[in-house]
């Protein structure tokens, strides 16, 4: 009688322990989607690829990610009247922004701040530790908040720089946690999109990365080697490709032959909301 009461205290103990990490494990589940952002929006602003036709196409990139009330500008084109001019064709006001994401030091990406910090300089600007410092000048305008990056790091909630990459250009790339998985923004992908993404899958080990959009900077590259590039981002089990700005119009072309109804369309005007 004794050993049947004592098995049966064990039992309910084993059962209780059951549901208590099944409970646990919900919790977690819970809070780690609770976590991410719900909605993103990317609005691209500057690209020498065209989407909507009242806007002007120029060599350059920025765009606008919206993650819940935060207003993040990533680079600034390569001309601050055409940046303005299509930031207010697409209603988004300068002064609404609250951040402003650099990748890297060339004109196209950051010809257009000056013009941007006239309209609003109550911003934190990100940027490469290894900015020329002329560039840093420019950042350090009164009311601007600057903030020099050299590794990885959280900006916000949900919001990261992968930290300065070394290459022929040091650059750092974008990163927001979405509830489809990691979404990675590139200016040109000087030090390699392919290890700009084996960066961040090293930081988010455990999630898949939905999307990466932006320079790839393979206009320059011959047919076999976009080809060898985009064959090993498909092995990384990147969901969705957005190249544009540096890509080149042959790495597009294989992108989209490649990835069918997983290609995203980049060009100025385009919105990309990811629920």
């Amino acid at each position: 009688m004794k050993t049947f009461i004592n098995s049966g205290i064990v039992i309910l103990l084993l059962i209780v322990q059951i549901i208590f990490r099944g409970n646990l494990a919900m919790a977690q589940t819970k809070n780690t989607n609770e976590n991410k952002a719900d909605t993103v929006r990317i609005t691209i602003i500057y690209d020498n690829n065209p989407f909507v036709k009242n806007l002007q196409t120029d060599w350059g990139f920025a765009c606008l990610v919206e993650i819940g009330k935060t207003k993040l500008l990533f680079d600034t084109g390569d001309n601050g009247e055409i940046l303005l001019s299509n930031m207010s064709k697409l209603n988004i006001d300068p002064k609404d922004v609250d951040l402003v994401f650099l990748s890297h030091f060339h004109h196209d990406h950051t010809g257009g701040l000056g013009d941007f910090l006239g309209k609003n300089s109550n911003v934190t600007v990100y940027f490469p530790q290894s900015f020329p410092e002329q560039l840093i000048e420019l950042i350090k305008k009164p009311g601007v908040t600057a903030v020099p990056v050299s590794s990885f790091q959280q900006i916000q909630e949900n919001i990261f720089s992968l930290g300065e990459i070394n290459g022929a250009i040091p650059e750092q790339s974008f990163a927001v946690r979405t509830n489809k998985g990691i979404v990675v923004i590139t200016g040109c992908a000087h030090p390699g999109i392919v290890k700009i993404l084996e960066r961040a899958k090293s930081f988010f080990p455990n999630e898949q990365i939905y999307l990466v959009l932006g320079g790839f900077h393979l206009h320059n590259q011959t047919e076999k080697d976009i080809g060898k590039k985009v064959n090993e981002i498909m092995d990384m089990e990147i969901i969705s490709v957005g190249p544009c700005h540096c890509s080149g119009d042959l790495a597009r072309k294989k992108f989209k032959e490649i990835y069918k109804e997983n290609y995203t369309e980049i060009g100025v005007g385009r919105i990309i909301t990811i629920d």
